[in-house]
């Protein structure tokens, strides 16, 4: 059973920090890129970051600079490390799973961040 299980949300105050895990199982993890994705109430959801099979990176503009994507292959396990947070960053993080060569994708539930002022 193909499984993408993210982690680490909870209420934060502003320019606290958080970091959540996405835990893969199911599927050959390596062989995927992997993004993580946002939606705030009300909103469409939208790509945060992203990170190659070869484990380079890339973000959207809001986050540049406070957030950090990691991934530990054999852990099967992806990171976002969110530092100095905003109250726009309050929304429902998912991380997703995609497999370029054949178009496979993947999501899982997610998991909510809450900043407060």
């Amino acid at each position: 059973e193909v499984q993408l299980q993210a982690s680490g949300g909870g209420f934060v105050q502003a320019r606290g920090y958080l970091s959540l895990s996405c835990v893969a199982s199911g599927f050959i993890f390596d062989d995927y890129v992997i993004g993580w994705f946002r939606q705030a109430p009300g909103k469409g959801r939208e790509g945060v970051a992203c990170i190659s099979i070869r484990g380079s990176a890339n973000y959207a503009d809001s986050v540049k600079g406070r957030f950090t994507i990691s991934r530990d292959n054999a852990k099967k396990t992806v990171y976002l490390q969110m530092n100095s947070l905003k109250l726009e960053d309050t929304a429902t993080y998912y991380c997703k799973a995609t497999d370029y060569r054949n178009g496979m994708t993947y999501w899982g539930k997610g998991t909510l961040v809450t900043v407060s002022s």
